[in-house]
C-alpha cells in the first residue's frame, strides 16, 4: 500500500515540462503564410529559472508561452501583436510556492472581467476559472471586503484581482484571509511588505492592467486542443454591449401578438443590469447571477439546464448570507455553527431578507427557454431580469416579468463560456 504522504509530496512538486523553449504556428492562406513565434514563460525563483509549476493536475506537466513576434488579422479576429502583455507576462514580487496552471488561469479569468469594469474600484475574486464574488465600490478595500464576503467559503485559497493599486488599507484586509494569488497593477510599499508577510502568497504585477481598457472589447483568435490533437478555433467572445444605452428593449412577438415589458430599468437597476452582464461574461455556462447594488449575490455555474442554475444561484445566495451573518457575529462558519437557537435566528433573517435576492438583478448567459426560469428569481423579489433574448418563448418571459412589476433587457448577445 502506498504511503499517504506521498499525496501530500505531490502538491509540493514541481515537475520538469518536456515543452520547447519555442513554439512556431503559421496560418497559411491564399494571402500568404503568417507565422506567430512564442517563448516559453519562466522566472527566476530561489536562483533557479522556473516554469509553470505543473498543470492542471501535479502529475501534468505544462508550460506557458507569450507571443514574442508576428500578428495575424483573419477579417475582425486579430491576434495580439507581441508587446500586448498581461497574464502571460506577470511579474511575481513574491513566488510562495511558484504558480501553476491554474494560478495563471484564475488570474486570466479575473481579467476577462476586470477589462470591463475599470471605471471605478473593482474586485474579483476566482476560484477554478469562475468568480466566487465580483464587487465595485468607492475604495479598492471596500470592493475587496464586498467581493470577499460574497462568498467567503468559496474565496478560500482563490485568486484575488485588484484594478488599482493596491493601497496598506486593502491589504490588511487581504493578509486576514487565506488567498492563493494577490494579482494588481501595482503595490504601495507598505502594502507590498504587509502582504510578503504570507509566505506562501503568489504576489504577481501585471503592470499593462492599467491598459486593460484596450482588451475590452477586441477579439482574438481562441484555441480548443481535441482528445484526438485537432483543434478548433474561434473568434473570443466580446461583448457587444458597452453600455446601457446597449441592451435592447425586451419585446417579442407571437401568434401576430406583440409583447413588451411593461416597466422601464431606473437608472440604479440599469447600472446593476450592466454590472451583472460583464460579470456573466466570465462565468463558466450554463449559469446564471444576481448582482445587486454592484456586488455579486449568488453565482450558478456550468449547469444542464437554466431552471437549475437558476435555483442553484438562489440556493447559494440564502447559504451564502447564512454564512456572511454567522461570521460576522460569532466568528464561525454556517457550518460550524452547534447552536440551534442561533442558527434558527440567522435562518429566519435570511429568509425574511429572501438572501438578500430582493431588489437584486437576474443575469443569464442564454436565453430561457421557459418562464420557469425567471419565476425562481421572480419568486424572491429581483426587480429587473438581463438576458440576451430570441427564444421562442420570449412572450412567455415577458408575461412572467409584468405579472410581477419586473423589468427586463435584452443583450443580443449570448456569452457561452467553457
Amino acid at each position: 500500500m502506498k504511503d499517504y504522504r506521498e499525496l501530500k509530496r505531490m502538491y509540493r512538486t514541481i515537475r520538469e515540462d518536456p515543452f520547447p523553449p519555442r513554439i512556431e504556428l503559421a496560418f497559411v492562406n491564399e494571402g500568404g503564410r503568417y507565422t506567430l513565434i512564442y517563448e516559453k514563460v519562466s522566472w527566476t525563483i530561489e536562483g533557479e529559472d522556473r516554469g509553470l509549476r505543473y498543470g492542471e493536475n501535479p502529475d501534468q506537466p505544462a508550460a506557458m508561452y507569450r507571443l514574442v513576434n508576428g500578428a495575424v488579422s483573419l477579417g475582425s479576429v486579430e491576434v495580439f501583436a507581441d508587446g500586448a502583455w498581461l497574464s502571460s507576462d506577470v511579474e511575481l514580487l513574491q513566488s510562495g510556492k511558484h504558480p501553476g496552471k491554474i494560478n495563471i488561469t484564475d488570474v486570466d479569468s479575473a481579467l476577462h472581467i476586470l477589462r470591463y469594469l475599470q471605471e471605478r474600484p473593482c474586485c474579483v475574486i476566482v476560484k477554478h476559472n469562475n468568480p466566487s464574488g465580483v464587487a465595485v465600490a468607492d475604495s479598492l478595500a471596500e470592493a475587496y471586503t464586498r467581493a470577499y464576503f460574497a462568498d467567503r467559503i468559496a474565496a478560500f485559497g482563490g485568486a484575488v484581482v485588484l484594478n488599482r493599486t493596491v493601497d496598506r488599507q486593502t491589504a490588511e484586509e487581504i493578509a486576514r484571509t487565506y488567498c492563493e494569488v494577490v494579482a494588481a497593477p501595482d503595490y504601495e510599499g507598505e502594502a507590498l511588505d504587509l502582504l510578503k508577510t504570507r509566505k506562501n502568497l503568489r504576489i504577481m504585477r501585471i503592470s499593462r492592467m492599467e491598459n486593460l481598457r484596450e482588451f475590452a472589447f477586441r477579439r482574438y483568435i481562441d484555441f480548443t486542443s481535441l482528445l484526438d490533437g485537432g483543434l478548433i478555433l474561434q473568434a473570443s467572445f466580446a461583448s457587444s454591449v458597452r453600455t446601457a444605452e446597449d441592451f435592447f428593449p425586451a419585446v417579442a412577438e407571437h401568434q401576430g401578438m406583440r409583447y413588451e415589458i411593461e416597466r422601464k430599468p431606473t437608472e440604479k437597476e440599469l447600472e446593476d443590469m450592466l454590472f451583472g452582464w460583464f460579470v456573466e461574461t466570465g462565468v463558466t455556462s450554463n449559469s446564471v447571477i444576481y448582482v445587486k447594488d454592484g456586488v455579486t449575490v449568488g453565482i450558478g455555474t456550468g449547469e444542464q439546464d437554466r431552471v437549475g442554475v437558476a435555483m442553484i444561484a438562489r440556493d447559494k445566495a440564502y447559504v451564502k448570507m447564512a454564512d456572511r451573518l454567522c461570521w460576522q457575529r460569532f466568528g464561525v462558519s454556517w457550518y460550524e455553527l452547534d447552536d440551534e437557537t442561533k442558527r434558527r435566528e440567522i435562518w429566519e433573517e435570511v429568509e425574511e431578507a429572501r438572501g438578500g435576492l430582493e431588489g437584486a438583478i437576474m443575469v443569464s448567459d442564454a436565453f430561457f427557454p421557459f418562464r420557469d426560469g425567471v419565476d425562481v428569481g421572480i419568486r424572491e423579489g429581483i426587480t429587473g431580469v438581463v438576458q440576451p433574448g430570441g427564444s421562442l418563448r420570449d412572450h412567455e418571459v415577458i408575461q412572467a416579468c409584468n405579472e410581477a412589476g419586473v423589468t427586463m433587457v435584452f443583450t443580443g448577445q449570448r456569452c457561452f463560456r467553457h
